[in-house]
């Protein structure tokens, strides 16, 4: 039988609610496959970081490296600052990993209410460069009073924009053949402009490929009026960001939204989460909505080679879905434990 080392890192919030269920899934979705998974749980995250002040051990990367992916729950807590749980726990793992792809799709179950009149036919993936761009360590501040500033330099690389542009390419002449760039080329006057060239040039070597740049501000007025005629959509680190957000609350909630931050290469194990924080404010009600952890589950089995348990298990929670058990994110008032049973029996 196939086993599976998977990393498994809760952090804070619901984090760890909604990793419970996810992990019952994933345990009988490959026992109905026949192939197992092996879960090294790492108590990782803010907790630690005020036991020790650091969010991870120096040598975390070392020890998550043996393992064939990684599931992670949520990070974040309102008494320590994002910039340190962020990039204490969560960039470093992304950037020393080369997970330079972030894999976020969306689509819409017809049982969710959606904020759009007419939500019906959403099935859009945004792929996200992960590692460069905007979120660069690059900058500062300096100055005094009135006078003070801050600079914070957007980097990007050929090879960084050329390999996501290949993969959103790839990925889009597998689905509908429809790619779109995220861009701001009229205001932005450097890297935006170097962003679309090169973009431009390695989809220029895909056949059958229909490709457009839009302006992210009329990207996004166009995602939310029209977004049935978008499929796969290439944007920057930022770009990436807000637009996977705005995709997942069309389809209505981020508590549907699932992530892979990918390494393509395989070099190194890759990672998959939910795209919604750790929500502390209904941590410890018994109320979080698991569903994009269990979602990112099944990413991570198709990741891993089982695609059909993977589809087994996305099937299991649409069906959930279109059966009307929905946490209270989705107007509904099933609890995180009722969630979970519908899902195992679902499976069974």
């Amino acid at each position: 039988m196939t086993t599976y080392e998977v990393a498994v890192l809760p952090g804070d919030g619901i984090g760890p609610e909604i990793m419970a269920p996810t992990l019952a899934a994933m345990t009988a979705v490959a026992q109905k496959f026949g192939f197992a998974l092996r879960w090294a749980e790492y108590d990782w995250g803010s907790d630690r970081y005020r036991r020790t002040g650091a969010m991870m051990p120096v040598d975390a990367l070392e020890q998550l490296e043996r393992h064939d992916a990684l599931l992670f729950g949520a990070v974040g807590v309102p008494d320590i600052p994002d910039v340190v749980t962020l990039w204490g726990l969560l960039i470093p793992i992304r950037r020393g990993f080369r997970q330079y792809i972030n894999l976020r799709p969306v689509r819409y179950i017809d049982t969710v209410n959606s904020p759009l009149a007419q939500p019906g036919g959403i099935d859009i993936v945004v792929v996200r460069e992960n590692v460069e761009g905007e979120y660069s360590q690059v900058g500062g501040r300096a100055g005094i009073g009135a006078d003070e500033y801050a600079i914070q330099e957007a980097c990007f690389t050929r090879k960084g924009v050329a390999r996501v542009a290949r993969y959103a390419a790839q990925l889009a002449t597998r689905r509908s053949g429809n790619l779109v760039s995220a861009t701001k080329s009229n205001g932005i006057v450097f890297t935006m402009p170097f962003w679309d060239e090169v973009v431009a040039e390695v989809v220029a070597g895909f056949d059958n490929l229909r490709f457009r740049p839009v302006l992210i501000d009329a990207l996004a007025a166009q995602l939310v009026r029209a977004p049935q005629d978008f499929d796969v959509i290439v944007a920057s680190n930022l770009f990436g960001d807000i637009l996977s957000d705005l995709t997942g609350a069309l389809v209505g909630s981020l508590g549907l939204a699932a992530s892979g931050n990918l390494n393509p290469e395989r070099s190194y194990p890759s990672m998959f989460e939910p795209v919604h924080g750790s929500a502390p404010d209904i941590a410890g009600r018994g109320v979080a909505n698991p569903m994009a952890q269990i979602y990112a589950g099944a990413m991570l089995l198709d990741h891993l080679g089982q695609v059909e348990a993977a589809a087994a298990l996305t099937g299991a929670v649409d069906a959930v879905l279109r059966a009307g058990v929905h946490t209270p994110d989705l107007g509904g008032s099933a609890t995180t434990a009722d969630v979970s049973k519908a899902v195992l029996a679902q499976l069974a």
